[in-house]
């Protein structure tokens, strides 16, 4: 085995896992990246549904899915990930992320602006959050896995110690029955956290189209926070899908999708 082809397995065993959907098009290609505990089987429908007109990737972050483990979990770390992600494919790329997705797109955006061609930010912004999710974390790591034959099981436990009945299902997607283990590396998310919930100062802009899409009925972009975007996204546009919470691609999906569609095919 040669130099060169041990550099590339070793590129390829590092790079983050991809379920790819369509052919490419004439259109750019669009990436998609999950949210925190999220992974890209999560975003499985949407996927095939944009695919009919642009090839769409969805990827399994760092720390998430099928993606290596890693002991870092910052912004610009997650930024890298998709930059090499968009390489390999074919630059520039347009780019959907949601909540941490969403954070990890714009750090890559304004890290390599020639990688983006549009980019989506689902329902966050551009600064830090006080609230913590930490206490997810404490909840499946507290489920025995051990008395966990099916998802259900790992479900009617997680429903003890989370009020939101959604979340149990959302996070045992998240989970090996077979092998009874997390595909989240909890430790390192509870370590990092505080990265998670902050946004890195980067003097940078993205002078490309950005559009931030956010839920009706959510508060985590604020019209306070529109100078801070629009001094780091010139072109900004803003909209809001009625009756939509946080998780507004899974409240609203066939909304979410046609705003994405029209807002890529503009």
């Amino acid at each position: 085995m040669t130099l060169a082809t041990q550099r590339q397995e070793r590129y390829q065993r590092a790079m983050l896992n991809q379920i790819i959907h369509g052919e490419k098009t004439d259109q750019p290609s669009l990436l998609i990246v999950h949210g925190l505990y999220g992974s890209a089987r999560n975003w499985g429908v949407i996927s095939k549904r944009l695919s009919n007109e642009r090839q769409v990737i969805a990827v399994d972050q760092r720390n998430h899915g099928y993606s290596g483990w890693q002991d870092s979990h910052s912004y610009l770390d997650m930024a890298e990930d998709l930059a090499q992600v968009i390489r390999a494919h074919g630059a520039p790329m347009d780019v959907l992320g949601h909540s941490m997705g969403g954070k990890a797109a714009m750090v890559c955006a304004l890290k390599y602006p020639d990688l983006v061609n549009r980019l989506i930010v689902a329902d966050i912004a551009p600064v830090a959050y006080s609230h913590t999710q930490g206490q997810y974390i404490t909840a499946m790591q507290a489920v025995d896995l051990e008395r966990v034959e099916k998802r259900s099981d790992a479900e009617a436990q997680l429903r003890q110690m989370v009020d939101d009945p959604a979340l149990p299902v959302f996070f045992t997607q998240s989970l090996d029955v077979a092998a009874k283990r997390w595909r989240l590396n909890l430790d390192v998310l509870a370590r990092e956290m505080p990265k998670i919930l902050s946004f890195p100062e980067i003097e940078a802009t993205y002078q490309g189209p950005a559009l931030f899409l956010s839920g009706g009925d959510s508060d985590y972009v604020k019209h306070e926070d529109r100078p801070r975007i629009k001094a780091l996204f010139p072109q900004a546009s803003f909209a809001k899908i009625p009756g939509a919470g946080h998780w507004l691609h899974a409240e609203k999906p066939r909304e979410f999708e046609a705003a994405v569609r029209v807002w890529l095919n503009l």
